[in-house]
């Protein structure tokens, strides 16, 4: 049961916890896509230094920015694409820190996620970061993945959080029974993450039309590639990685591997599917899973054969985004619907029949 305190406590704070962790989810899922166009259209580096832009709170005019930064001349557009994606991600940072304040007072109280909220703080502090990495580092690919990831992590604690929040709500504390997560669970989960990183990573390091075609690449099943290259992790950090430094055969091996990881991720939501064909109320959940893994190897294909468009590339990034979404789903459903009990003795079915027998 819910504690008397969250019951006696400020209906009004309550209802600002619950709904300002489901905005919080969706407005990450915002500033990821504003984060992914931004390095779309090349805006990356707009601004050469952090957290300012040319040592300004706002994009500065083209002489202050030649006085602070001769080197990198001033392009405005780019620049405030960059901004408008700081000022977004620091609005994000406010409201999880808003989310700590007025789930503090629950903080002992059994049940309440204030570990997921201390998490999701953790979190977006990391990422702060990472995007401060992505500027002074010039886009280097380990932390450009890093910081798609992360954005993710943000996004996926916010939606944990907010379903955590609303059984907490309901009066459902720490001692409710849910399943432990099994193999096949957890090896879709590994394969999903894996697999966003394969896409944070071919983005990075700009492999995305690398392979011409699909299914082959080049016109091959396995065309040249150079895979110690292209996932070399611990390569140097270079002068600047705008528009990527691997060579063709690298960035082919990034985008079989891709390719690969997709396959791999198909097979275990398959399995899962087949494994829990039964559950009659897992099936919505495993059809949205699958149908998001669908429609995003659709948005992949059209990628490659449409020789990535912005708005393509764009929707492959909401694509994963929905993936993310379905999957946490689909595994909260699974953790936290209701258990079967187990199936009584034989001898005791039979007594219960002949009681009942006797009854009528």
């Amino acid at each position: 049961m819910a504690s008397s305190a969250w019951a006696a406590g400020d209906d009004s704070r309550r209802r600002w916890l619950v709904g300002l962790s489901l905005a919080g989810g969706v407005f990450t899922a915002v500033v990821v896509l504003v984060g992914a166009w931004t390095r779309l259209v090349d805006a990356g580096l707009g601004c050469p230094d952090w957290p300012g832009c040319y040592g300004a709170l706002v994009v500065p005019d083209a002489e202050r920015a030649l006085a602070h930064s001769p080197e990198v001349p001033l392009e405005s557009a780019k620049a405030w694409v960059e901004m408008v994606h700081r000022y977004l991600a620091s609005t994000l940072g406010l409201l999880v820190i808003a989310l700590v304040v007025l789930g503090a007072r629950w903080r002992r109280e059994a049940g309440y996620p204030w570990s997921i909220s201390l998490a999701l703080l953790a979190v977006i502090l990391l990422q702060g970061a990472f995007g401060a990495f992505t500027v002074t580092l010039k886009l280097w690919p380990q932390v450009v993945t890093l910081h798609l990831l992360g954005g993710l992590t943000v996004m996926l604690l916010f939606l944990w959080l907010h379903l955590r929040l609303r059984r907490f709500s309901s009066g459902v504390g720490r001692g409710a029974p849910r399943r432990r997560l099994t193999p096949l669970w957890g090896l879709a989960v590994l394969l999903l993450v894996g697999q966003l990183a394969l896409g944070g990573w071919t983005s990075s390091n700009y492999a995305g039309i690398a392979c011409q075609g699909f299914p082959t690449c080049n016109g091959q099943w396995w065309p040249a590639m150079d895979w110690s290259e292209g996932f070399h992790l611990t390569q140097t950090v270079g002068p600047n990685y705008l528009h990527g430094q691997l060579h063709a055969e690298a960035r082919s091996a990034i985008q079989v591997g891709h390719r690969l990881g997709a396959l791999a991720l198909g097979l275990s939501l398959l399995l899962l599917a087949w494994r829990h064909r039964r559950a009659a109320e897992m099936r919505p959940w495993l059809a949205l899973l699958g149908g998001a893994y669908g429609i995003q190897v659709a948005i992949g294909i059209a990628n490659v054969l449409a020789w990535l468009p912005l708005w393509l590339a764009l929707l492959h990034t909401a694509g994963a985004v929905l993936l993310v979404v379905a999957m946490a789903l689909a595994l909260w459903h699974w953790r936290w619907s209701t258990v079967p009990t187990a199936v009584e003795p034989a001898g005791a079915r039979k007594t219960a029949t002949k009681e009942e027998l006797a009854h009528v």
